[in-house]
């Protein structure tokens, strides 16, 4: 069974605009790679209770994994585990280990020569204030711990927002957990650029292939501009072994292939990904 995982990104600055949100789509990727699935993308602003209502909104559908993106920070702005507190019902407390973690930081970048002093603010200590019961994450990179809290079947994991910070603390703590989760499952992708063919003649056959092997998901992307059909689809499956799905994948890109080149189509393999 492929266990599921949501995401929810938070911050005004991706609801505006303002921040292309490139840490949804390395995560869905990642996390897709690695053998789950990304059943839903939530994305809230700086409010505790627009937090709140969605990871209880979340915790319903009893995904496997919720990972929150965003607002650990010492900022005013930074709302995320005050509304994860208030999703589960419980207390933020400063975690004695979170404080370790952020003094520790601040106390390099004073010997580092970044900073003048390494006093613990109100505003440092907000970042090792987690929510009761969670435990810290080591931050390789910057100041502000993840979090990781179990509820019930789903275990929770909040993650800054700085790409940086979160791609290093999700390949460090985040990625043993879901290989644990995912046990033997693996993942195989394939892309075909087909020309010549527009996307709705191809519609049909793109069915016809899911339906003869039920294993395999087909999108078509399209690609060309006016007057120029060019499309890319993709092929991707899960299996309990590696060769099982590249078996799988293969037949189907046999499959797809022959019929679109026999509807006059071209068809030009692109790179398979495991």
């Amino acid at each position: 069974m492929i266990q599921s995982i949501e995401i929810l990104c938070v911050g005004k600055e991706l609801l505006i605009g303002k921040t292309l949100n490139t840490n949804t789509h390395w995560l869905a990727k990642r996390a897709t790679t690695l053998g789950l699935e990304v059943s839903r993308i939530t994305v809230v602003g700086d409010d505790v209770n627009e937090i709140s209502v969605a990871l209880l909104e979340a915790t319903q559908r009893n995904p496997r994994f919720i990972i929150t993106v965003g607002g650990l920070g010492p900022t005013f702005d930074d709302k995320t585990l005050e509304g994860v507190a208030e999703a589960l019902g419980c207390e933020l407390e400063v975690h004695d280990e979170a404080l370790r973690m952020v003094e520790e930081k601040y106390r390099r970048y004073v010997e580092e020569g970044r900073i003048e002093s390494m006093e613990l603010t109100p505003y440092r200590v907000k970042m090792a204030k987690l929510p009761k019961g969670a435990k810290p994450l080591f931050n390789p990179i910057g100041t502000a711990p993840g979090v990781l809290i179990e509820h019930g079947r789903t275990t929770l994991i909040a993650l800054p927002g700085v790409p940086s910070e979160m791609k290093a603390i999700f390949e460090e703590s985040v990625v043993p957990l879901f290989r644990q989760a995912a046990g033997d499952v693996n993942y195989f992708e394939a892309s075909l650029n087909v020309e010549e063919i527009v996307e709705s003649d191809i519609a049909p056959l793109i069915e016809q292939v899911m339906h003869d092997n039920p294993y395999v998901y087909i999108k078509s992307h399209p690609k060309g501009v006016e007057k120029v059909s060019r499309i890319e689809l993709h092929l991707s499956t899960t299996a309990e072994d590696s060769n099982t799905a590249k078996n799988r994948i293969s037949k189907a890109l046999i499959q797809i292939s022959e019929l679109i080149e026999n509807r006059g189509g071209k068809v030009r393999p692109l790179k398979s990904k495991p």
